[in-house]
């Protein structure tokens, strides 16, 4: 229960980051200026993120419970949070403007997001010493349908998230590349 609240307060925190009003870019340069007047926001959300993270781990050291996942998984798992968490104010970004860098912004939250799933992965069959199901396939064609997004931005910005249209046939894709 109390893993679920520190969650829901760290989503939370990126509600907080606004792009200003009236902001309407028309050039990679006037988007990335934008953001850039809102590094202090992003400083702050990032700050509490870890802030949270620290009592997070300080409550879970105080269960007495014992040791249940390494270090590594642990944080692998709060930075695929951190990448979720991210994740509206990426697809905000996306969503309501047609630059590239807009495109590269959801790209990178979507690498991120796969890349620590893919740790997460890694650090579990690390401490179990078993190979678990760890969608490997499915990320990897995550990963290259956001780099994909990003090429594409650079040509045809309002295309650029066709490419995430490949992830629908990701359930295939294991059953095509495990039966060789």
């Amino acid at each position: 229960m109390t893993d679920g609240v520190f969650a829901f307060a760290m989503t939370l925190l990126v509600v907080n980051i606004e792009l200003p009003e009236g902001f309407h870019p028309k050039t990679n340069q006037e988007f990335l200026s934008g953001l850039a007047n809102l590094s202090d926001a992003f400083i702050a959300y990032l700050i509490t993120f870890f802030v949270l993270v620290s009592f997070w781990f300080g409550r879970a050291k105080e269960d007495g419970e014992p040791e249940m996942a390494s270090a590594a998984y642990a944080w692998a798992v709060l930075i695929h949070l951190l990448s979720v968490t991210f994740l509206p104010f990426s697809l905000l970004a996306v969503g309501r403007y047609d630059v590239p860098a807009a495109a590269w912004i959801y790209g990178a939250n979507m690498i991120l997001l796969a890349l620590s799933a893919l740790a997460i992965s890694l650090c579990a069959e690390r401490d179990t010493g078993r190979a678990l199901p760890s969608g490997r396939v499915e990320l990897g064609i995550l990963i290259a349908s956001a780099v994909l997004s990003i090429v594409t931005s650079l040509f045809a910005p309002a295309y650029a998230m066709l490419p995430y249209l490949l992830n629908l046939a990701s359930p295939l894709a294991p059953r095509a590349v495990y039966q060789r």
